[in-house]
């Protein structure tokens, strides 16, 4: 069908030409009878729309998910009602807490039986509305373009975000004669002047500066023009929670980074310093150590805050200047930026990175599988256009640490600490970039909570290695245990299954090293390989956290 052409067709199939009119390249499913209307017009559009079937639904949530961050456009998926759509859920918790760009379909009961309690039928604007930007509910084919175009316009701008909408069952097989709309590109705003004198201003009276960088909409040029401003100036840059890949960790103004493997002497800089400048970042819970590295009650240090939503600026912390821009505004004045005083603080940047330098050597220790020497071997061997998919729990603090990072969207993990989230993501970077080295690192529960994933890995010849942790414990809260019920655990031991033979059963080729003189062989070997391969690292639970033994 030709753009713009009045044609005769289902809802389910206009609905699809939309997804195609707004550049969906993949879709993300566990197929339903409630949109079975769609996946019909999908088999007209398959050399189009790559579908990936999911082997559940939150795998299928997480993998647009992952998507969203790897390309910066909207994820798509496309969940049947009721449980599908609640197992769903937490792929649209992880995009909205991450600001991340995702549109999911729901099919829905039939309109004629709404309101009924009819068979799975859920109230999904109650449901979704306090975790996503929208959610829409799609009554009439007539209007299926309105919708769509909506959806991904709404999922991309200002900070990005997970929308919903739901396309119930009867509504698909409607029949309508409505066109395909062009779409509009939206053209955003620049950096405002006034807030630029601010940052410049600030920067002159500053003897310990620091920028901390995250967010969302970091493209590869922002990434290079950030990277000119900061050398230039020599400014000291720390990454919030998860988006280390933000900055060139061997790069001499790389500090560190804030969240769950934030060192002890960042913390202490962090709260020394006189100018904190905050680019993209939500000042969270997590890249603020419980609001702690800055207290929201602490006016002796100078904040200035850019952020693309306007309810994030003056949400905890009243910082000295607020700016309502995004980071690519930002970074295209920024690179034209010379601060002349940059010698004021290159004793205070060289302290900060001799600190981040030390914090990331290989431990010494003796326990079984010294992690941070197998993420030494990992960070030597994996090439630097690698994509990295993290999990929850300790497990990925150790890669957190002891992993380098050069390209921008290179580690997708979840800021929300939903566990069984790594696999997903590595099944979705492998399909995008099949050309590119994909690392997963995941523990044993992280494992077990998604694991049938790694069949839609083998069903779609996707390439990935998994480093499955295995500690047999939900090490995480092990650790909370013995901080305050020390000698009082229960309900976090776990009795796993035989790994390699499980992974193999799947298809996927699968090691358990017995020391780390083990790994580097194995690693090798996974890295030529042409399939999915999976090696479980054995470590004491002892070992729990890459700062914190069990004596």
């Amino acid at each position: 069908m030709t753009k713009n052409k009045s044609v005769i067709k289902s809802g389910g199939s206009l609905l699809v030409d939309c997804l195609s009119a707004n550049q969906a390249k993949h879709i993300f499913v566990v197929p339903g009878e409630s949109f079975l209307g769609a996946l019909d017009a999908f088999v007209d559009r398959k050399d189009e729309i790559k579908i990936v079937n999911a082997r559940h639904e939150a795998g299928a949530s997480n993998m647009a998910e992952a998507y969203g961050k790897l390309t910066g456009k909207p994820g798509l998926a496309y969940v049947t009602r009721g449980p599908g759509a609640c197992h769903a859920s937490v792929g649209v918790h992880i995009a909205f807490q991450d600001s991340t760009p995702m549109v999911l379909i729901v099919g829905d009961v039939s309109r004629k039986v709404r309101d009924r309690e009819a068979f799975q039928e859920i109230d999904f604007k109650r449901f979704f509305g306090p975790i996503s930007k929208w959610v829409a509910v799609i009554n009439d084919p007539d209007r299926v373009p309105e919708y769509v175009n909506r959806a991904f316009s709404l999922a991309s701008s200002g900070r990005p975000g997970p929308v919903v909408l739901v396309t119930p069952e009867d509504m698909l097989t409607q029949i309508t004669n409505v066109k395909v709309p062009s779409l509009s590109p939206v053209i955003k705003g620049e950096m405002p002047l006034k807030g630029l004198n601010a940052l410049i201003e600030n920067f002159k009276k500053s003897k310990k500066p620091l920028f901390i960088i995250g967010g969302s909409g970091w493209t590869n040029e922002s990434f290079s023009k950030f990277h000119y401003f900061i050398n230039k100036n020599k400014i000291p840059v720390a990454t919030s929670f998860r988006r280390q890949d933000l900055f060139e960790h061997k790069n001499e103004n790389f500090v560190g980074s804030f969240g769950t493997s934030v060192s002890p002497k960042l913390i202490a800089s962090a709260k020394s310093s006189d100018l904190i400048v905050v680019l993209g970042a939500r000042l969270g819970e997590m890249t603020t150590q419980g609001y702690s590295i800055i207290s929201p009650e602490d006016k002796s240090k100078s904040m200035i805050h850019i952020h693309v939503d306007p309810n994030e600026l003056n949400k905890v912390y009243n910082a000295n200047v607020c700016v309502n821009v995004g980071v690519e505004e930002c970074c295209d004045k920024l690179e034209d930026i010379n601060l002349e005083n940059s010698r004021q603080w290159l004793g205070w940047r060289d302290k900060l990175r001799k600190d981040y330098v030390e914090d990331t050597k290989p431990l010494k220790n003796r326990n079984i599988n010294n992690l941070s020497r197998i993420f030494e071997i990992v960070d030597k061997k994996l090439p630097d256009n690698s994509i990295v998919t993290l999990d929850a729990g300790n497990n990925a603090a150790w890669p957190q640490r002891f992993l380098s990072y050069g390209e921008n969207r290179r580690q997708i993990a979840s800021t929300c600490g939903a566990m069984g989230y790594a696999i997903p993501a590595a099944v979705s970077s492998a399909l995008l970039n099949p050309r590119v080295p994909v690392l997963c690192c995941v523990g044993d529960g992280g494992f077990m909570m998604s694991s049938q994933e790694i069949s839609t890995a083998i069903h779609y010849e996707a390439k990935l290695i998994i480093l499955l942790i295995n500690n047999s414990s939900y090490g995480t809260i092990r650790m909370h245990q013995e901080r305050d019920y020390p000698g009082r655990k229960i309900a976090t031991d776990l009795k796993n299954p035989d790994f390699v033979k499980f992974c193999r059963a799947m298809g996927a080729d699968a090691y358990r090293i017995k020391g780390v003189e083990d790994f580097p062989r194995i690693f090798f070997k996974a890295l030529k390989s042409k399939k999915t391969n999976v090696i479980e690292i054995p470590i004491s639970i002892n070992q729990l956290s890459h700062r914190n033994n069990l004596k």
